[in-house]
């Protein structure tokens, strides 16, 4: 039998984990989602992972080939004790549920560069990046890089 925290963990899993939104890549606006991580006990897992080390990234905006401060996109790519990376980031349309999703890093262009890095030492996890960066998304009061700043707190 599932307990309180557990009926509320679960949906919550589905809803904000390492969801591929292959239109995320592309500038966000919904689309087609694929899973990387589709069976429940690895999701869980993946959302216990602890981070080790994260990298605060930035790309330009889809269509531009070049990024001035607000004018790009931000995210945080992940590395766990396993040495797998991972990016959490924000945009409008990017998630079913939730607009910050998990995707694998193999999936980001080149396009990423990284900002900074930080060693986490494991004191946060994956779904403490997922609860910082937010359900909802607005260009205004909540976008991606206000998420990716809430992250790297």
């Amino acid at each position: 039998m599932f307990s309180i925290r557990t009926s509320f963990i679960l949906p919550a899993l589905l809803a904000l984990l390492v969801v591929n939104v292959e239109s995320s890549f592309s500038g966000g606006g919904g689309g087609t989602y694929n899973y990387d991580i589709s069976k429940m006990s690895d999701l869980r897992k993946l959302y216990n992972s602890k981070v080790y080390e994260a990298d605060r990234m930035r790309r330009p905006l889809e269509g531009m080939s070049f990024q001035v401060g607000v004018l790009s996109h931000s995210g945080v790519r992940v590395t766990l004790a396993d040495g797998s990376k991972w990016l959490v980031h924000k945009g409008d349309g990017f998630g079913i549920s939730s607009q910050t999703v998990v995707v694998a890093a193999r999936h980001m262009s080149q396009d990423w560069k990284k900002v900074e890095t930080k060693n986490f030492r494991g004191s946060k996890t994956v779904s403490d990046f997922v609860k910082a960066g937010g359900t909802d998304y607005s260009l205004i009061f909540d976008n991606c890089h206000d998420a990716a700043g809430r992250m790297w707190e």
